[in-house]
């Protein structure tokens, strides 16, 4: 068994949850996390006031599956999120 783990942006999570649906994965946990990466955060303009966010809502997903379903798996993720 092998435990697969994607970072994904937000608004992709309903393609890549349909996206493993269609190759049999159901069972999954899923975070609400904040990170950033090679971005170091954006900044933003509220009411006048820019402010830096230096933590970007990202969502994270663990998947344990057996090791012949690795690649499958991540390679499906992969397509997905993009």
């Amino acid at each position: 068994m092998k435990l697969v783990t994607a970072v994904i942006k937000p608004h992709k999570w309903e393609d890549v949850r349909a996206a493993l649906e269609t190759i049999g994965i159901t069972g999954m946990t899923v975070s609400e996390v904040s990170g950033y990466g090679r971005q170091k955060g954006h900044t933003e303009v509220y009411r006048g006031a820019e402010y830096d966010i230096t933590l970007v809502p990202k969502i994270r997903i663990e998947i344990l599956v057996d090791e012949d379903d690795v690649e499958p798996v991540i390679d499906t993720v992969v397509k997905a999120a993009q």
